[in-house]
């Protein structure tokens, strides 16, 4: 699917999708779509829950800043505990969706901040190298909840 990158058989990111990528998103396998962007957003998708749950996604909205990110980080991962799996998160640009799917790799699946971030790197998700807060967040939050 255009415009994703893969960083585990059961996560995969993105920016912001559009409708027709939703069923092209069920097509491919996923069960769920995680939107962690904030409504009002420029490029919000306003009615993105009532498109996903059209095709037979689940679908959740935890508004994300990326300034406070940490603050809703526990949230965030909670849900992609409990939601069906592949999921697909998004976000703007994929910094944010990148940055919570590695938090969460790396806490529940036991991995340290240096492993998911090479891996991640591998998948072709280099953002976070040159967005020192975010990849400061991915490495803070796994060595705190390890």
């Amino acid at each position: 699917m255009e415009n994703t990158i893969t960083l585990s058989p059961e996560f995969a990111i993105a920016g912001q999708i559009t409708p027709d990528q939703l069923q092209t998103a069920k097509d491919a396998g996923y069960q769920a779509v995680v939107n962690l962007r904030v409504p009002g957003e420029q490029g919000f998708l306003e009615d993105e829950a009532s498109k996903a749950q059209a095709v037979g996604l689940r679908y959740v909205n935890i508004p994300v800043s990326p300034n406070e990110i940490s603050q809703v980080a526990d949230q965030a991962i909670a849900q992609l505990d409990e939601l069906p799996k592949p999921i697909l998160v998004h976000c703007g640009s994929a910094l944010r969706a990148g940055a919570i799917v590695l938090a969460y790799l790396g806490t529940c699946e036991g991995k340290n901040a240096e492993i998911v971030l090479d891996e991640a790197r591998k998948a072709g998700f280099t953002a976070l190298d040159s967005k020192p807060p975010m990849k400061q967040f991915v490495e803070t939050y796994i060595a705190n909840h390890r």
